[in-house]
């Protein structure tokens, strides 16, 4: 059993934020299943949205992404995050963060799908990459802060009421422990490997709200799974991401004999936000009897295409697309889940001494609809919160034990076994849980995905604990959470489209909430 003052399950920015917090009052633990820069933030190739040009202003931004969420943002939450968002930018630059700058040394702002003003900090196209950087480096010169590498949560860890860290499995020796904490954060990151075609690395299977559920947390508005519109269609690519500022820089979506079509969807055209985008997309796919749509950004200067978008056009080139001359075969992929576990605006969760950050967290500030680059803008600030919240309150909590009940036995199988099952939930999710929706269809999703759960139950050949079997646990609750959750929402709103109710109803607008015994509260 190890000890330590705060537990950290997760590696992306939200995580690495609160760790990089919490360190000056005491030891933190961070445990993460695969390297510790294998992060759906790592993955990130759009931008940082925040407040930082001459042109712009916070109720703007704010405007923003009110309307992009569809009624559903929590304002407070919502002014939070763009309040807070410059000085999180700012000290992941003072941290070394390397952001794209104009010649005269000022930051280079993008523009995306949804923001009316230049407001995407940058590093070229792998944003992302560069946040999670900054942070491990930062992470990795501080003596409080131990990072296990190849540990999976297996759940946490519920004395009296409270969180006192987690189980969890040492996949590198097969070894089963127990961390324990006075505060634990789930930072897991996102669901996407729910899906059949997701943008989300292998490592993104919803454990957080999975764990959370088992626990008791609420789990809200899971039914909101954003699909970005354009990943590369290619059978190699494994839906590799076409940043949406492609379409921010002048990108154009085409049909295949070269016509535009986002302006018989959208006035904002190709700008409009990506629900909508990924709706006329799928709308285009199926009217026409087509596998994908096209990008085009061939019509802009070759130079600035290579400089805006290096990663892009080396990844295209090698499947024998040239994005400066040729269109890009692009098909929408889950690609974020804007729900997930109820927390308030400090990241507290129900349980006391637990936090949620991150695309793990429903803090009310995506409602039914993302707006683009709010992600990892969301991850800092919050994972900022929670951390000052955990520190000042750590005085309150006496040293955690390992005492309690794990919520949910193991199950183990073969790893074929294992694989099978998990195809056969994400191709029901795909066929039946995507774009578009409808009772009769989530109903079968619903008897489908119960029996693939009911078949892992099942496998209980004894051949020792798997990371695979755990992920695999956690995402057949999951898909069972965004199936009922759906089921729940009698209306079409954001990213929740259903052709039993089309359109939104004011009586409609609220939080999806599921608890642990999927009772129903809004």
């Amino acid at each position: 059993m190890e000890k330590f003052d705060f537990l950290v399950i997760g590696s992306g920015s939200a995580g690495l934020t609160y760790a990089l917090t919490a360190c000056r009052a005491g030891t933190v633990a961070i445990i993460t299943k695969k390297e510790r820069t294998d992060s759906n933030t790592n993955w990130a190739q759009g931008g940082i949205a925040s407040v930082l040009g001459q042109d712009d202003a916070p109720v703007l931004h704010v405007e923003d992404t009110l309307i992009s969420g569809a009624g559903l943002c929590d304002p407070d939450a919502v002014n939070v995050l763009v309040s807070e968002g410059p000085d999180r930018v700012n000290e992941l630059i003072n941290l070394g963060a390397r952001f794209n700058r104009d010649p005269s040394g000022e930051l280079s702002l993008g523009r995306e799908g949804g923001h009316s003003r230049r407001r995407i900090v940058r590093a070229a196209d792998l944003t992302g990459r560069e946040v999670e950087r900054t942070l491990v480096e930062a992470v990795r010169q501080h003596p409080n802060i131990l990072v296990f590498e190849h540990y999976a949560a297996i759940d946490l860890i519920i004395s009296n009421g409270e969180c006192h860290g987690a189980l969890v499995l040492d996949e590198t020796h097969a070894e089963i422990t127990a961390i324990t904490a006075r505060a634990t954060l789930l930072a897991t990151g996102g669901c996407g490997q729910v899906y059949l075609h997701t943008t989300n690395p292998q490592i993104a299977t919803g454990d957080g709200v999975a764990m959370a559920w088992r626990a008791g947390c609420d789990i809200a508005n899971m039914e909101f799974i954003q699909f970005h519109p354009t990943t590369l269609y290619h059978p190699a690519a494994k839906s590799f991401l076409i940043s949406e500022a492609v379409r921010g820089e002048g990108g154009i979506l085409r049909r295949k004999d070269g016509t535009p079509f986002m302006r018989e969807y959208d006035p904002r055209a190709d700008l409009a936000t990506r629900d909508i985008v990924a709706r006329a997309i799928d709308a285009e796919m199926k009217k026409n009897g087509v596998e994908c749509v096209y990008l085009d950004i061939s019509h802009k200067p070759a130079d600035i295409v290579r400089a805006h978008f290096p990663n892009i056009y080396s990844h295209c080139l090698s499947f024998g697309i040239d994005i400066t001359t040729d269109l890009i075969p692009v098909v929408p992929a889950a690609h974020f889940s804007c729900g997930g576990v109820r927390t308030d605006l400090l990241g507290r969760t129900l349980i006391p001494r637990l936090y949620a950050c991150g695309e793990v967290a429903c803090t009310g500030v995506h409602g039914a609809n993302r707006l683009a680059s709010n992600s990892l803008l969301e991850a800092l600030v919050f994972g900022r919160r929670a951390g000052d919240d955990a520190v000042s309150r750590m005085n309150e909590w006496s040293g955690a034990t390992a005492t309690g009940e794990v919520n949910d036995g193991i199950v183990t199988g073969s790893p074929a076994n294992i694989a099978e099952l998990q195809n056969r939930m994400q191709t029901v999710m795909h066929k039946y849980v995507g774009i578009v929706r409808s009772n009769g269809r989530l109903k079968k999703a619903e008897a489908a995905i119960d029996a693939v759960a009911s078949d892992r139950a099942a496998l209980m050949a004894d051949i020792g604990t798997s990371g695979e079997h755990l992920d695999l646990r956690n995402l057949l609750s999951v898909a069972q959470l965004i199936i009922r959750s759906a089921q729940m929402r009698k209306e079409s709103r954001g990213l929740h489209f259903t052709t039993d109710y089309p359109v939104p109803v004011e009586s409609e607008r609220h939080d999806t909430i599921v608890r642990r015994d999927l009772a129903v509260q809004k």
